[in-house]
């Protein structure tokens, strides 16, 4: 990894994934906000990321399937270990999250969005929520994948957020 240049913007992209569906959503997103000149993509597993990393971003995009109508564990790890690391050091940043879900992922979605209040995040955007509709033990432990329109939509997300950091309006 580059350092960060004084005039480049940094976006953090933290996700999980289990079925692969919440992966394809991240990589689509960074590959639209690496599309954006003077931004530095970073894309870490929760697993890997932490407090060192939410400080040294300018902006923030969390993605996460939604497990038993909540954020999965590993992301619900990632915000417990980071949460007071960052608690009154990034206020103001801008993120935005999207949900992989088998039905509505509206539950993660406000977990997201509480955990950044408490951060002071400012939200940039509606979370963005792809439903795989699974629903059998069978489709919710298989393999996912994203369709090419939904994988587009998450592509502009990371695209917006870039263009936002690089452009200073978040």
């Amino acid at each position: 990894m580059c350092a960060k240049t004084p005039a480049m913007k940094r976006l953090l992209i933290v996700y999980h994934s289990l079925t692969g569906g919440a992966r394809q959503m991240a990589e689509a997103a960074a590959r639209g906000a690496r599309s954006e000149v003077g931004i530095e993509v970073q894309l870490l597993h929760a697993a890997e990321a932490g407090g060192a990393e939410l400080l040294a971003a300018d902006g923030y995009l969390f993605i996460t399937p939604e497990n038993l109508a909540a954020i999965s564990g590993v992301m619900k790890d990632f915000f417990d270990r980071s949460y007071y690391a960052a608690l009154d050091r990034i206020n103001a940043r801008p993120y935005a999250s999207l949900i992989c879900a088998g039905s509505d992922g509206e539950n993660a979605a406000r977990q997201i969005a509480r955990i950044a209040t408490g951060w002071r995040l400012k939200a940039v955007a509606d979370p963005l929520i792809v439903c795989t509709h699974a629903q059998t033990t069978e489709a919710i432990l298989a393999a996912k994948v994203i369709s090419a329109v939904d994988l587009q939509r998450c592509e502009e997300a990371g695209a917006a957020l870039a263009a936002g950091l690089v452009l200073g309006i978040f």
